[in-house]
């Protein structure tokens, strides 16, 4: 029955992006389905995918889990990153080495952020809303306070710049990276022992503490692994945008949010499928790039994505069942 659910799940997000594609279209005209155009929004999926998926495993674990530090996190660790890197290894000498340099300085960064979110969770037992909403703030005063509130430009750095922009067999390589990143959490949550605790913890808290499960240790690993998350996308970021900035992607908070909504994550916890928030990031990214085609403002998308989250976390507690019952 849960299986049948989660299928219907699926194919129902999976029919939203046909039927974006279709909208898009008739709406946009022929271009808006030529390969330029799909590969720039299949590259543009995975900043925000990532985050989602880092959305999903907080609210996965529980106890009001929640991540509201992705994207100053993804910005800080692309910041000391660049700044790091180019310290270490000059661009012009070595760019491959450079560009490699930068990466694990950012996945450090990135597994040092979410270190800090999980030990104030798990230890200093402050609610995940709080605690990430903190650390947001400051991980962007970090970031505006090493880059004095300006972007930076990073200049042409061929390997970033490929990594970011470059398509092979027609799929951008990061989207690639990301498509891998996802098969990894989907093959960990479903099949290894992290995985069915993680869902055991957010499902029912009281009998995983029974079981054995040391739920300090569980929440710590979850945010470390949302923190590196955060990070990759922060590496996309740069690649792609060939700059690091404080302020990049203000309202991707609530995005990743709905997109994890959207894909049918629970907010009180213990349930997630990878495949349907990867469809969501997808389905969310068309509509924005329909957006676009039609000059539709960045303000009324805010709007639009606003409305829809709410909407969610309506529906999600309306029981629809009771008022289609015979007789109502």
């Amino acid at each position: 029955m849960v299986n049948l659910r989660l299928d219907r799940q699926t194919l129902f997000l999976a029919a939203i992006n046909g039927l974006a594609l279709i909208a898009g279209a008739i709406l946009a005209g022929r271009g808006f389905l030529d390969s330029y155009n799909l590969q720039s929004m299949a590259a543009q999926v995975p900043e925000l995918g990532l985050l989602a998926l880092g959305v999903m495993l907080a609210m996965i674990s529980g106890n009001g889990g929640i991540d509201l530090s992705g994207i100053a996190l993804a910005n800080l660790a692309g910041i000391v990153a660049f700044g790091v890197a180019k310290t270490l290894v000059p661009v012009a000498d070595d760019p491959l080495l450079f560009s490699w340099t930068f990466a694990g300085l950012a996945l450090v960064i990135g597994l040092a952020g979410g270190f800090l979110n999980g030990l104030i969770i798990a230890y200093a037992r402050l609610t995940p809303l709080i605690a990430t909403l903190g650390t947001q703030l400051l991980f962007t005063g970090l970031a505006i306070y090493l880059t004095n509130g300006s972007a930076v430009g990073m200049g042409y750095i061929e390997p970033l710049d490929d990594f970011g922009n470059l398509p092979v067999f027609g799929v951008p390589l990061c989207f690639a990276l990301f498509l891998v990143v996802a098969a990894a959490l989907a093959f960990s949550l479903a099949y290894t022992r992290f995985g069915v605790q993680l869902m055991l913890l957010g499902s029912n808290a009281k009998a995983a503490r029974y079981g054995g499960i040391n739920e300090r240790r569980m929440l710590l690993a979850t945010y470390t692994i949302c923190g590196v998350l955060a990070s990759v996308a922060g590496i996309i970021i740069a690649a792609r945008t060939s700059s690091v900035k404080w302020d990049y992607g203000s309202s991707y908070v609530l995005i990743a949010i709905l997109i994890a909504v959207l894909g049918g994550v629970r907010p009180e916890g213990g349930h997630g499928k990878v495949i349907c928030v990867l469809l969501a990031s997808t389905a969310l990214q068309i509509l924005s790039s329909l957006f676009n085609f039609m000059n539709i403002s960045n303000f009324f998308r805010d709007l639009a994505w606003g409305l829809l989250l709410l909407m969610l976390l309506a529906s999600a507690r309306i029981n629809l069942g009771i008022w289609l019952k015979p007789g109502r």
